[in-house]
């Protein structure tokens, strides 16, 4: 039987992954440019990690669409949690729509 948390799983986290690339590309050109100024070049590799995880979200949200990998859409689910505010909240009613729905994946 086919259930509404999937899908509504997948588009949060398409959302959320969408939303952790923007802010990630943001961190990254801001933490290039204020290394350049300060010498704290690191700042950039945070943004970085967040581009990661708005990816991995984004996957997430495009298996649970399809209902085909259960563990890599928790994973988008779980690695959007970081993503403040948006991936948090989405995330979390992420988790709890998948786990819910586990018997929907093939």
């Amino acid at each position: 039987m086919r259930t509404w948390k999937p899908t509504t799983s997948g588009i949060m986290l398409i959302v959320a992954g969408c939303y952790g690339i923007g802010i990630g590309a943001a961190v990254t050109t801001m933490g290039g440019i204020a290394g350049m100024i300060t010498g704290l070049e690191w700042l950039a590799a945070i943004g970085g990690g967040l581009i990661a995880m708005g990816v991995v979200a984004l996957i997430g949200g495009i298996v649970s669409l399809k209902r085909r990998v259960w563990g890599l859409a928790l994973a988008g689910a779980i690695l959007s949690l970081p993503l403040l505010p948006v991936g948090t909240v989405m995330g979390i009613l992420s988790i709890i729509f998948l786990t819910k729905s586990k018997g929907e994946f093939s």
